[in-house]
């Protein structure tokens, strides 16, 4: 293992001392971050925020966007099984439970658990791209951005396309969808329909997921814009030794609704955006598959959301304002008939101090039905200490309520606890990046200090009796690491081998929770410690892209180990392209989530049809 893992760093730095000789440049687009109120380029922001785009999206090995999200520095992704089917999503160290998803500004939070918070109603086509925002984010969009953000962004298109993918491969493994763009005049729409399945890689992993998306919007005129979206995920799987190891045939099917409605206006001085959204979920779970008499939880759960944000410009700088409110509620055997209303009022404040230092600071506070109001403030400070530099500071608190699993769910394995208070944390970081042509890198030192920590514990001496985990606050408990990564792109040349990507991230993350005499804990003792990722885009010739990327992995008490994937594409902007996949190269024995196993070496390709 750790000769393996020194050749892959050795490898790294020799392919990033190649790349430098590279003459070509490439001058990145200046991509806005979609925050909901005060919008600045990427290149002007005072966080540690990644992008993953549209090019990286389609090349990097991986069939759906957990997978890809498990290549970006400081993001923990767990698998239950392969495709993402199941997976828990943490950044810096913090759970599942403590990332905030997104669908274009949408909330996916789900009231009912966080391990649904990845049901994303759209296929891996229609994404345009990924932006990761790690560290607090409550100020920006409100509780449960604990330990960071992921919103997914898609796009409009003018022009009219039809793509079609396709693919198979190991564990009867197959998959298609097709997605296409139709504008009528001013009216621009997607539409995009997509089908997995897989026999699964051990007994009762198989799974089938299916996924409805279809977006529509207008222009009015030069000032007012509609926007609305309506999507549908489906999602039935073996779920063996999913939530307990106790029990191989668990099962579950989940389906998830999502539709959205928002009007924009754009004065150029003045933005508001205005809109209303619902998402609900249905969940079956089963203990014993084939015996749902055995037990059997079934929990409908509904959310409606209206929210209004926006920003002016004044002789002082950028103001940026927003309100919301948000009803939960839940249907269940398990959990009971449960609801609670959240509202939400933001304000903050973009100063510039002639071209070099910017300050951003704000509050968002918050009223929960449970809790009563809280608030939660923060600020950024940057300096552009030269065109290629930028240094940056920042402090937050975040916030995350419990779910309704963690507060009332009775079960064999599991017990919620009625007398849970919300979590919060004090954050801190700083951090420096370089810019240069092609190359850009990054390096932050950040701390979290919680308050009332959220973890699921349960008696180690339980005198052989199978004593079921509950959740417990913890006092305080603190985190820090520190993040670098590097990141290489150039544009494509008709050359016979060229390096169009390179990037190599390490994150160290220190926490001090410790075992408690007596008692085990479920998740915080398993965060992540050590990551390595690495990753290179070879052209060959004027069609031939060849990926391949790794990553090392250390969790807390846990084995490390050391995966390498990677996948070739023919023609892959052309109108008929094939491509083809392997995971695991390495062949290594690995667990990211409980006690599941994740498969050996595995392949699959398929083809890819571009009309327009």
């Amino acid at each position: 293992m750790k000769k393996q893992f020194l050749f892959a760093i050795l490898t790294g730095l020799a392919l990033s001392t190649k790349a430098q000789t590279d003459t070509t440049t490439q001058h990145l687009d200046e991509v806005i971050i979609q925050e909901n109120r005060i919008q600045i380029p990427f290149s002007k922001q005072s966080r540690n925020i990644s992008i993953i785009d549209k090019q990286q999206i389609e090349t990097t090995p991986g069939r759906s966007l957990q997978e890809i999200l498990s290549f970006v520095p400081g993001v923990d992704v767990r698998q239950r099984g392969v495709t993402g089917v199941q997976a828990d999503i943490g950044i810096r160290g913090g759970s599942f439970a403590q990332t905030l998803m997104l669908l274009n500004g949408i909330k996916l939070t789900d009231p009912q658990s966080g391990h649904h918070m990845m049901n994303i109603p759209v296929p891996m086509v229609n994404i345009d791209r990924v932006e990761v925002l790690k560290g607090p984010g409550s100020r920006i969009y409100g509780q449960n951005a604990y330990a960071g953000a992921i919103n997914v962004i898609t796009s409009l298109s003018e022009e009219k396309f039809l793509r079609v993918q396709g693919y198979a491969g190991d564990f009867g493994m197959k998959g298609i969808n097709f997605a296409g763009s139709l504008p009528a005049g001013k009216y621009k729409q997607n539409i995009a329909v997509s089908y997995d399945d897989s026999n699964g890689y051990q007994y009762n992993s198989d799974y089938q997921v299916s996924n409805i998306f279809y977006e529509g919007g207008i222009n009015l005129n030069d000032q007012n814009s509609l926007r609305g979206m309506i999507a549908y995920t489906d999602r039935t799987f073996g779920a063996n030794g999913f939530y307990s190891s106790s029990f191989p045939d668990q099962w579950e099917s989940i389906q998830t609704t999502l539709s959205s409605l928002s009007h924009t206006l754009n004065t150029g001085q003045f933005y508001l955006n205005s809109r209303a959204y619902y998402r609900r979920n249905v969940d079956e779970y089963r203990l014993r598959r084939n015996e749902p008499e055995f037990y059997q939880n079934n929990h409908t759960s509904n959310v409606y959301a209206l929210e209004a944000n926006g920003h002016f410009k004044s002789s002082l700088g950028t103001t940026g304002f927003g309100v919301e409110t948000r009803q939960e509620t839940i249907e269940s055997n398990n959990l009971g008939d449960r609801e609670r209303t959240m509202g939400g009022l933001f304000l903050e404040q973009l100063f510039n101090f002639g071209d070099l230092v910017d300050l951003r600071a704000g509050i968002y506070s918050n009223y929960n039905s449970n809790y009563g109001w809280k608030h939660f403030p923060g600020a950024e400070v940057g300096f552009q200490a030269s065109k290629e530099i930028r240094l940056y500071s920042g402090y937050g608190v975040s916030y995350r309520v419990p779910s309704f699993t963690d507060l009332y769910y009775v079960g064999p394995t599991n017990i919620g606890n009625d007398q849970l208070v919300p979590e919060q944390a004090q954050n801190w970081e700083i951090g420096a990046k370089w810019s240069k042509a092609n190359f850009r890198s990054e390096l932050v030192y950040y701390i979290r200090n919680t308050d009332n920590l959220i973890e699921w514990t349960r008696p180690t001496d339980n005198a052989g009796e199978d004593i079921p985990w509950q959740p417990q606050n913890f006092t305080k408990v603190n985190f820090d690491g520190i993040e670098l990564s590097l990141f290489y792109r150039v544009n494509p040349r008709a050359t016979t081998f060229q390096i169009k990507e390179f990037s190599f991230s390490y994150n160290y993350i220190n926490a001090d929770l410790k075992e408690q005499p007596g008692v085990e804990t479920r998740y915080a003792l398993t965060s992540l410690k050590n990551q390595v990722i690495g990753g290179a885009l070879f052209g060959i010739g004027k069609k031939t892209e060849w990926n391949t990327k790794m990553r090392y992995v250390e969790r807390m008490n846990q084995d490390p180990y050391f995966v390498i994937d990677m996948r070739i594409d023919y023609n892959r902007l052309g109108k008929i392209g094939v491509f083809a996949e392997a995971s695991n190269l390495t062949n290594t024995e690995y667990v990211e989530a409980a006690t599941i196993q994740m498969p050996g070496r595995w392949f699959r390709a398929g083809f890819m049809l571009n009309l327009e």
